[in-house]
Protein backbone atom coordinates (compact mmCIF):
# COMPACT_ATOMS: atom_id res chain seq x y z
CA UNK A 1 0.00 0.00 0.00
CA UNK A 2 2.77 2.31 0.92
CA UNK A 3 4.05 1.98 -2.55
CA UNK A 4 1.62 2.59 -3.94
CA UNK A 5 0.81 6.03 -2.33
CA UNK A 6 4.78 6.67 -3.50
CA UNK A 7 3.97 5.76 -7.15
CA UNK A 8 0.58 7.95 -7.25
CA UNK A 9 2.39 11.23 -7.47
CA UNK A 10 4.51 9.96 -10.05
CA UNK A 11 1.88 8.28 -11.92
CA UNK A 12 -0.52 11.65 -11.49
CA UNK A 13 2.64 13.79 -13.29
CA UNK A 14 3.43 11.33 -15.84
CA UNK A 15 -0.45 11.58 -16.91
CA UNK A 16 -0.16 14.84 -16.60
CA UNK A 17 2.75 15.66 -19.01
CA UNK A 18 1.04 12.28 -21.32
CA UNK A 19 -2.04 15.42 -21.67
CA UNK A 20 -0.10 18.27 -22.19
CA UNK A 21 2.00 16.75 -25.12
CA UNK A 22 -1.71 15.60 -26.75
CA UNK A 23 -3.06 19.00 -26.10
CA UNK A 24 -0.02 20.46 -27.97
CA UNK A 25 0.11 17.93 -30.57
CA UNK A 26 -3.96 18.29 -31.03
CA UNK A 27 -3.20 22.36 -31.47
CA UNK A 28 -0.17 21.90 -34.01
CA UNK A 29 -2.61 20.20 -36.25
CA UNK A 30 -5.49 22.60 -35.79
CA UNK A 31 -2.61 25.32 -36.82
CA UNK A 32 -1.39 22.66 -39.77
CA UNK A 33 -5.00 22.93 -41.22
CA UNK A 34 -5.57 26.35 -40.97
CA UNK A 35 -1.79 26.37 -43.13
CA UNK A 36 -3.72 23.48 -45.54
CA UNK A 37 -6.65 25.55 -46.14
CA UNK A 38 -4.82 28.10 -47.24
CA UNK A 39 -3.15 26.11 -49.45
CA UNK A 40 -6.46 24.72 -51.13
CA UNK A 41 -6.81 28.56 -51.26
CA UNK A 42 -3.58 29.27 -53.25
CA UNK A 43 -4.14 25.90 -55.57
CA UNK A 44 -4.97 26.92 -58.99
CA UNK A 45 -3.52 25.87 -62.45
CA UNK A 46 -3.59 30.10 -63.38
CA UNK A 47 -0.11 31.52 -64.32
CA UNK A 48 0.68 34.30 -61.00
CA UNK A 49 3.58 35.92 -60.02
CA UNK A 50 5.23 35.40 -56.65
CA UNK A 51 4.07 38.84 -55.45
CA UNK A 52 0.06 37.82 -56.65
CA UNK A 53 0.88 34.53 -54.43
CA UNK A 54 2.36 36.33 -51.42
CA UNK A 55 -0.74 39.05 -51.85
CA UNK A 56 -3.51 36.34 -51.55
CA UNK A 57 -2.57 34.39 -49.04
CA UNK A 58 -1.94 37.57 -46.71
CA UNK A 59 -5.45 38.24 -47.57
CA UNK A 60 -6.37 34.48 -46.07
CA UNK A 61 -7.85 34.93 -42.60
CA UNK A 62 -5.40 33.74 -40.21
CA UNK A 63 -2.22 33.85 -41.61
CA UNK A 64 1.02 35.22 -41.86
CA UNK A 65 3.15 35.13 -44.68
CA UNK A 66 6.82 35.20 -43.35
CA UNK A 67 8.63 34.61 -46.59
CA UNK A 68 8.13 34.05 -50.11
CA UNK A 69 10.48 32.53 -52.75
CA UNK A 70 10.17 31.84 -56.48
CA UNK A 71 9.43 34.35 -59.74
CA UNK A 72 5.99 32.51 -60.89
CA UNK A 73 3.81 29.94 -60.18
CA UNK A 74 5.19 28.07 -63.88
CA UNK A 75 8.82 29.20 -63.45
CA UNK A 76 11.12 26.46 -62.31
CA UNK A 77 9.34 24.95 -59.05
CA UNK A 78 6.98 27.20 -58.93
CA UNK A 79 6.34 29.69 -56.08
CA UNK A 80 7.02 28.64 -51.93
CA UNK A 81 5.36 30.25 -49.25
CA UNK A 82 5.84 30.40 -45.94
CA UNK A 83 3.35 31.03 -43.69
CA UNK A 84 2.16 31.06 -39.70
CA UNK A 85 -0.65 30.06 -38.65
CA UNK A 86 -1.81 29.36 -34.58
CA UNK A 87 -3.97 26.84 -33.22
CA UNK A 88 -5.53 25.92 -29.79
CA UNK A 89 -6.90 23.16 -27.92
CA UNK A 90 -7.59 22.31 -24.10
CA UNK A 91 -5.18 21.04 -21.67
CA UNK A 92 -7.07 18.38 -20.45
CA UNK A 93 -10.58 16.52 -20.63
CA UNK A 94 -11.10 17.95 -17.23
CA UNK A 95 -9.44 21.01 -18.45
CA UNK A 96 -11.48 24.34 -19.44
CA UNK A 97 -7.49 26.00 -20.31
CA UNK A 98 -6.68 26.36 -23.27
CA UNK A 99 -3.65 26.08 -24.45
CA UNK A 100 -1.84 27.92 -28.22
CA UNK A 101 0.38 27.17 -30.59
CA UNK A 102 1.78 29.15 -33.44
CA UNK A 103 3.10 27.52 -35.80
CA UNK A 104 5.17 27.97 -39.24
CA UNK A 105 4.36 25.89 -42.30
CA UNK A 106 5.64 25.52 -46.24
CA UNK A 107 3.34 25.74 -49.17
CA UNK A 108 4.06 25.33 -52.46
CA UNK A 109 2.11 26.66 -55.06
CA UNK A 110 2.55 25.28 -58.80
CA UNK A 111 0.97 23.12 -61.28
CA UNK A 112 2.75 20.23 -59.72
CA UNK A 113 0.94 21.17 -56.81
CA UNK A 114 -1.66 18.67 -55.25
CA UNK A 115 -5.06 19.32 -54.07
CA UNK A 116 -5.22 19.08 -49.73
CA UNK A 117 -1.37 18.96 -50.27
CA UNK A 118 -0.10 18.46 -46.89
CA UNK A 119 2.20 21.54 -46.08
CA UNK A 120 5.60 20.90 -44.48
CA UNK A 121 6.59 22.51 -40.94
CA UNK A 122 9.72 24.54 -40.99
CA UNK A 123 11.43 26.90 -38.84
CA UNK A 124 9.70 30.16 -38.27
CA UNK A 125 12.10 33.27 -40.42
CA UNK A 126 12.73 35.69 -38.07
CA UNK A 127 10.97 39.31 -38.73
CA UNK A 128 7.69 40.68 -39.09
CA UNK A 129 5.29 39.53 -41.50
CA UNK A 130 5.27 40.93 -45.13
CA UNK A 131 3.07 42.64 -46.96
CA UNK A 132 2.32 43.04 -50.13
CA UNK A 133 0.69 46.37 -52.26
CA UNK A 134 -2.18 45.91 -54.30
CA UNK A 135 -1.54 45.80 -57.85
CA UNK A 136 -2.88 49.03 -59.84
CA UNK A 137 -5.90 49.00 -60.79
CA UNK A 138 -6.66 48.65 -64.68
CA UNK A 139 -7.27 52.17 -66.44
CA UNK A 140 -11.21 52.97 -66.94
CA UNK A 141 -12.36 52.33 -70.53
CA UNK A 142 -14.06 55.79 -71.70
CA UNK A 143 -16.92 54.68 -72.51
CA UNK A 144 -18.72 58.26 -73.01
CA UNK A 145 -15.73 59.67 -74.40
CA UNK A 146 -15.76 57.09 -77.31
CA UNK A 147 -19.48 57.63 -77.64
CA UNK A 148 -19.28 61.01 -78.40
CA UNK A 149 -15.84 60.96 -80.37
CA UNK A 150 -16.96 58.56 -82.92
CA UNK A 151 -18.76 60.12 -86.41
CA UNK A 152 -22.12 59.89 -87.02
CA UNK A 153 -22.51 58.85 -90.84
CA UNK A 154 -25.99 59.68 -92.43
CA UNK A 155 -28.00 57.05 -94.32
CA UNK A 156 -26.24 56.51 -97.46
CA UNK A 157 -23.08 57.64 -96.75
CA UNK A 158 -19.85 55.97 -96.65
CA UNK A 159 -17.85 55.59 -93.10
CA UNK A 160 -14.28 56.78 -93.24
CA UNK A 161 -11.81 54.81 -91.39
CA UNK A 162 -9.04 56.93 -91.12
CA UNK A 163 -11.56 59.34 -89.83
CA UNK A 164 -12.68 56.63 -86.99
CA UNK A 165 -9.14 56.17 -86.12
CA UNK A 166 -8.44 60.24 -85.52
CA UNK A 167 -11.29 60.26 -83.02
CA UNK A 168 -9.29 57.44 -81.44
CA UNK A 169 -5.97 59.14 -81.17
CA UNK A 170 -8.09 62.00 -79.87
CA UNK A 171 -9.51 60.38 -76.87
CA UNK A 172 -5.85 59.97 -75.23
CA UNK A 173 -6.12 56.93 -73.50
CA UNK A 174 -4.12 55.08 -71.31
CA UNK A 175 -1.40 52.88 -72.96
CA UNK A 176 -2.32 49.82 -71.08
CA UNK A 177 -5.58 50.09 -73.27
CA UNK A 178 -5.27 48.10 -76.36
CA UNK A 179 -7.03 49.30 -79.42
CA UNK A 180 -8.22 47.22 -82.79
CA UNK A 181 -9.78 48.80 -85.93
CA UNK A 182 -10.94 47.16 -88.53
CA UNK A 183 -13.15 47.75 -91.82
CA UNK A 184 -15.24 45.18 -93.24
CA UNK A 185 -18.42 45.56 -96.28
CA UNK A 186 -18.28 49.43 -95.54
CA UNK A 187 -18.39 49.13 -91.78
CA UNK A 188 -15.95 49.79 -89.20
CA UNK A 189 -15.37 48.01 -85.99
CA UNK A 190 -13.50 49.11 -82.99
CA UNK A 191 -11.92 47.56 -79.65
CA UNK A 192 -10.70 48.55 -76.52
CA UNK A 193 -9.53 46.42 -73.69
CA UNK A 194 -7.65 46.14 -71.19
CA UNK A 195 -5.51 42.90 -70.53
CA UNK A 196 -7.24 40.08 -68.28
CA UNK A 197 -5.50 37.18 -66.20
CA UNK A 198 -6.62 34.47 -68.77
CA UNK A 199 -9.35 33.10 -66.56
CA UNK A 200 -11.96 35.88 -65.51
CA UNK A 201 -14.19 37.95 -67.45
CA UNK A 202 -11.73 40.29 -69.63
CA UNK A 203 -13.17 44.51 -69.40
CA UNK A 204 -13.92 45.69 -73.23
CA UNK A 205 -15.68 47.82 -75.15
CA UNK A 206 -17.12 47.54 -78.93
CA UNK A 207 -18.14 50.18 -81.51
CA UNK A 208 -19.48 50.06 -84.87
CA UNK A 209 -19.70 53.24 -86.99
CA UNK A 210 -22.11 52.28 -90.23
CA UNK A 211 -24.43 54.33 -92.53
CA UNK A 212 -27.45 55.82 -90.09
CA UNK A 213 -25.95 53.75 -86.95
CA UNK A 214 -23.06 54.38 -84.54
CA UNK A 215 -23.04 51.72 -81.82
CA UNK A 216 -21.01 51.37 -78.60
CA UNK A 217 -21.35 48.87 -75.93
CA UNK A 218 -20.00 46.23 -73.81
CA UNK A 219 -20.43 42.89 -74.39
CA UNK A 220 -21.98 40.69 -71.75
CA UNK A 221 -19.99 38.86 -69.08
CA UNK A 222 -20.24 35.35 -70.29
CA UNK A 223 -19.13 36.78 -74.03
CA UNK A 224 -15.90 38.28 -71.97
CA UNK A 225 -15.02 35.52 -71.07
CA UNK A 226 -11.60 33.75 -72.38
CA UNK A 227 -12.91 31.63 -75.56
CA UNK A 228 -15.92 33.35 -75.83
CA UNK A 229 -14.42 35.69 -78.89
CA UNK A 230 -16.66 38.71 -76.89
CA UNK A 231 -13.78 41.13 -76.73
CA UNK A 232 -12.73 40.81 -80.94
CA UNK A 233 -13.02 42.94 -83.24
CA UNK A 234 -14.84 41.20 -85.29
CA UNK A 235 -17.35 40.75 -82.44
CA UNK A 236 -17.81 44.74 -83.08
CA UNK A 237 -18.07 44.26 -86.89
CA UNK A 238 -20.91 41.09 -86.25
CA UNK A 239 -22.04 41.27 -82.96
CA UNK A 240 -22.64 37.78 -81.29
CA UNK A 241 -26.04 36.71 -80.72
CA UNK A 242 -27.28 37.42 -76.95
CA UNK A 243 -26.61 34.83 -74.20
CA UNK A 244 -29.39 33.05 -73.46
Amino acid sequence: MRRLLLLAPLLLFTVGCGVLQSSEGEATDAAREVARTAGERLYSQRPRTAEEVGLSASGIAGVEVLRVTGTSTHDGEGVRVVVRTSGSAYRGWMNAEQIVVRRCFLIRVSPKSQWREEPDDVDCPDGPPLTFAPPPAPPALPYEELRSKLPRVPEGGRVDEAEVRRALAALDMDPAIRTEVKADAGLVGVLLAVKGNGFDAQDCLLARVAPGATDVWAPPRIQRMPGEGGCTVANALHPLPPPH
